[in-house]
């Protein structure tokens, strides 16, 4: 048995709390064909990464913020099959309330309507692509993410799913469990995953003393 210790943790949202996957597909499939893109290509490309990045990168021409407005009213208006991911409602609810957030590549009012779906408790603070200049794998939302905690992004656990979102925990000094809900585990390696495990059914809170968490991997 793996034990990790920390103070806080940083969880990604799509992927690894709640189970998106469906909608994502079918509103990035949807927005591809209209445009002419290949739709498994741009669903693989917008997986946890802000979606105006992915439009910009796309379409370098286009109106990027009316672009981004239409695919989030699609994916506000798309919760069909949101649910929460195996072991991250017992996770969540086992933790102190101070001592993890959310860190998401979704706007804030996409993220909560998720979480809402998905019957996640809601963090005091929560981190969008909303509240940073630059998404994933830039470290700035994990950064941001361990100062809502108070803590050094060194003393935090990111828990992720896609490579950008790894890459962007290890950039901020983090260390990172991968969840294989999502990317291959050569992808997950390769980004620099420290732990990697099937989904949260297999990470348990063991115990908690003076701030410190200690978490078991089964």
């Amino acid at each position: 048995m793996t034990e990790i210790i920390c103070r806080g943790i940083l969880f990604d949202l799509d992927g690894v709390l709640a189970d998106s996957t469906p909608a994502v597909e079918r509103v990035w499939h949807g927005w591809a064909v209209e445009h002419g893109f290949v739709p498994e290509d741009v669903v693989r490309r917008a997986h946890g990464r802000p979606s105006i990045t992915t439009i910009r990168e796309l379409l370098p021409e286009g109106d990027h913020e009316k672009e981004n407005r239409e695919v989030e009213r699609r994916e506000i208006a798309d919760i069909d099959g949101v649910v929460p991911l195996p072991g991250a409602l017992t996770l969540l609810r086992s933790l102190p309330e101070n001592a993890w957030t959310i860190v998401t590549s979704c706007t804030r009012a996409l993220a909560r309507v998720r979480i809402t779906a998905a019957g996640l408790p809601m963090p005091k603070l929560l981190v969008t692509s909303t509240d940073v200049l630059r998404g994933k794998p830039d470290p700035e939302p994990y950064l941001k993410g361990a100062e809502f905690l108070g803590l050094a992004a060194k003393d935090c656990l990111v828990v992720e799913d896609a490579p950008a979102g790894i890459r962007a925990g290890k950039a901020a000094g983090a260390r990172v469990l991968a969840v294989r809900t999502t990317a291959p585990d050569a992808e997950l390696l390769a980004a620099g995953a420290d732990w990697m495990v099937k989904d949260l059914s297999m990470v348990a809170l063991s115990a908690v003393e003076d701030s410190v968490l200690r978490l078991s991997l089964l």
